[in-house]
């Protein structure tokens, strides 16, 4: 009787298992078009304003001697 609790419980446990993945997967890709959405966006407020917007400057490098 032990081994039938014991393969109901393994099946159970990959049944979670496969959905959690099913789930994580579905999270990536939603998450994957949100930062596409967000960079597409950044790129055309960069456009509007001649890349004067947003957090990017650009450095002058110096090289010590």
């Amino acid at each position: 009787m032990g081994a039938v609790v014991s393969c109901i419980e393994s099946l159970c446990h990959t049944i979670g298992a496969c959905l959690m993945a099913i789930v994580n997967g579905i999270a990536s890709v939603l998450q994957a078009i949100v930062g596409a959405i967000a960079a597409f966006f950044d790129i055309i407020i960069s456009c509007l304003t001649c890349g004067k917007a947003g957090g990017r400057r650009s450095r002058g490098t110096t090289s010590r001697v």
